[in-house]
């Protein structure tokens, strides 16, 4: 209850745990979470407006349920599992050095978004936007051409061999 329905503006949080803690209905103005834990955060409805977490645990979070209107966040070098993206416009987005393991990016516009030097494995992408949006040196992401749009999207040898898994063909 510490943080729900509270406003924070240019806050730096170091080495916070919030693990289980509710932000709902709480505003975070160009915030940054260092080395913090935001395992299980209720974000119903909290507003995310120039938030960067870096070095953090983001585990069970469903960032649907945030207040989509100026939502606009950036991770670095974080762990971001279990989590939801699902409809967001996320349009240049840093998910920059993650480990993203196990997160729904469905229907999101990921346009200009930036996944390089990431672990996307078992993260889920299924008609999402990514025109633009550069997979350099990332690893592990499993995207179907066929349901995602990928105009100009950028990625580098040996991972997007795996872009032909959906097409049942045999590679010598």
């Amino acid at each position: 209850m510490k943080y729900q329905s509270q406003e924070f503006e240019g806050e730096k949080f170091k080495s916070v745990d919030f693990a289980g803690q509710s932000f709902k209905d709480a505003k975070f103005i160009d915030c940054v979470f260092d080395t913090c834990n935001l395992s299980n955060v209720d974000l119903g409805n909290v507003s995310l407006q120039n938030v960067t977490f870096k070095n953090c645990k983001l585990s069970g979070l469903n960032f649907s349920k945030c207040n989509k209107f100026f939502l606009k966040i950036s991770f670095d070098d974080c762990l971001i599992q279990l989590s939801i993206f699902f409809g967001l416009n996320l349009k240049g987005t840093d998910f920059k050095n993650n480990q993203i393991i196990d997160c729904d990016f469905t229907s999101a516009n990921l346009t200009k978004a930036s996944f390089e030097d990431s672990d996307l494995d078992k993260s889920v992408f299924m008609g999402t936007d990514l025109s633009c949006t550069s997979f350099i040196n990332a690893k592990n992401y499993n995207l179907d051409p066929r349901s995602n749009t990928l105009r100009k999207t950028k990625f580098s040898m040996p991972e997007v061999i795996s872009l032909l898994s959906s097409f049942d063909i045999e590679i010598n």
